[in-house]
């Protein structure tokens, strides 16, 4: 708000008061004095008229600079007014912080109050519009910032406000939303029930699968009577994270407990036998103790796979990362698994150029990798087929690659495979913990890379893994 530099006017009917009386005190005595020396003179009565005419020409001047000084102040006042009413109609118009009080208001006191009125208002206003900005560009922070959707809409289905959250979740431009209908928006009839049931008065809450990907949404419906009086608030939580683990968690608890109880029952029956009375026979209990350390060393591999798997996730895994050529890394896999091959029925070659650059990378990790993927390889071939290893260099990474020409893997399990304890055919897996590409999944994380697998039922798999090309 700006005020102008006050300039004192005072009204001029006291100093033409003044003027009037002094050039009366002037010209009248005088005129008195002439009149009555005339008159004994001539011995007539005094001749007044000389008075007269001085007393109307003072008069007539008087009334002259009231009239030009009443113009003058009516002028000033009128000035004041208008500029008043310009100030209040500016106020109005929400202009609180250009507003002017007329700098001639001092000598007015009749307008001061009003200004000072106009001054403490417009100062009011100023502090409040500044606390409700203040206060709704912390509301706009908060609900831009939540992870949880809010859609705020009322009696008629009217949207009022819908956070980046809730645009996100149902795919809508903030600049659509706002007036749009509730059904126009959200597209799903069970929220749209849900609303309309909320619309009588009481606090619900639900629970859908939404949409072609599954998303899973807990659904909070708050009627704003009191402070909003017909309009409704939905809160939408994505619960789908929370789903998936909890998902995890019990296909982890039903797989570990499935991998245990087979070696498990093995070893009860194995011993119970022995007790039975097949001590008594050396060669049956010899071969009995045999399979009994077949188990327990299934059960041994099947438990510090799982704590490798553990260190990986929890990145308690030091790797002794160099920088090493790619053909190196997979040298000693292949001079290891290259027996296993042959005795399984199957020819595995390598091909790698020594052309490609170096990358940073654990050997011993990466041997792990692919010894994982050769095993699988081989486990799932039939006598007869292929395995190839090769490795090229790709968008700055080196992508290293197990091909087979195998059963192959169904389309449905090839994002799946890579999950703890996941199968993609247990009739057919056989052995096997079900956590190795769980490992190389992990390991190839920890070394900034990725990994992927491209297969066709009855025709092999492909599985690769890309690690970043190492810096000059």
């Amino acid at each position: 708000m700006k005020r102008l530099t006050h300039q004192s006017f005072v009204l001029p009917y006291g100093l033409i008061l003044v003027g009037s009386i002094i050039l009366s005190a002037l010209l009248i005595p005088p005129t008195l004095h002439s009149a009555y020396i005339k008159a004994a003179e001539s011995g007539l009565p005094p001749d007044f008229t000389l008075m007269y005419l001085a007393v109307g020409a003072v008069t007539l001047i008087a009334v002259a600079a009231a009239i030009v000084a009443s113009r003058i102040y009516s002028s000033r006042n009128l000035s004041v007014i208008k500029q008043l009413t310009e100030t209040a109609r500016q106020l109005g118009e929400g202009k609180y912080q250009s507003i002017t009080i007329p700098r001639q208001i001092e000598s007015m006191p009749e307008m001061h109050a009003l200004s000072q009125a106009l001054e403490e208002t417009a100062a009011q206003i100023e502090a409040q519009i500044s606390a409700l900005s203040k206060e709704q560009v912390m509301l706009s922070t908060v609900l831009r910032q939540m992870t949880d959707g809010v859609l705020i809409a009322d009696r008629e289905g009217r949207v009022q406000l819908l956070n980046a959250a809730a645009e996100r979740l149902f795919d809508v431009e903030s600049s659509d939303a706002p007036k749009r209908s509730v059904v126009e928006v959200m597209r799903y009839h069970q929220l749209v029930d849900f609303w309309a049931t909320v619309q009588e008065g009481e606090p619900k809450l639900m629970t859908l699968e939404m949409g072609a990907d599954h998303k899973f949404l807990q659904v909070i419906g708050i009627p704003l009577g009191e402070q909003l009086p017909g309009r409704t608030m939905l809160l939408f939580q994505d619960l789908t994270q929370l789903h998936r683990l909890e998902v995890v968690r019990k296909d982890f608890i039903s797989n570990i407990s499935h991998e245990l109880r087979t070696p498990m029952a093995s070893l009860k029956a194995l011993s119970e036998t022995l007790l039975s009375g097949a001590l008594d026979d050396p060669p049956a209990a010899g071969r009995f103790v045999e399979r009994m350390d077949t188990e327990v060393d299934n059960l041994t591999f099947l438990v510090n796979e799982l704590l490798e798997l553990s260190r990986i996730e929890a990145g308690r895994t030091a790797l002794e990362i160099q920088r090493i050529h790619p053909c190196d890394l997979m040298v000693k896999p292949y001079e290891r698994m290259m027996l296993q091959a042959e005795r399984a029925g199957l020819g595995l070659t390598m091909e790698c150029n020594r052309d490609l650059p170096a990358v940073f990378a654990d050997p011993d990790r990466i041997a792990q990798v692919f010894i994982n993927l050769l095993h699988n390889a081989i486990k799932f071939t039939p006598p007869g087929g292929h395995i190839q290893m090769g490795a090229w260099i790709h968008d700055n990474t080196v992508v290293f690659m197990v091909r087979d020409n195998g059963v192959g893997i169904p389309q449905k399990d090839l994002t799946r495979i890579f999950e703890r304890f996941y199968k993609a055919d247990r009739a057919r897996s056989g052995g096997g913990t079900g956590l190795g590409l769980s490992i190389c999944k992990h390991m190839v994380e920890a070394h900034g890379g990725y990994i992927w697998a491209e297969s066709e039922e009855g025709r092999g798999s492909s599985l690769f893994f890309a690690i970043p090309i190492a810096s000059a």
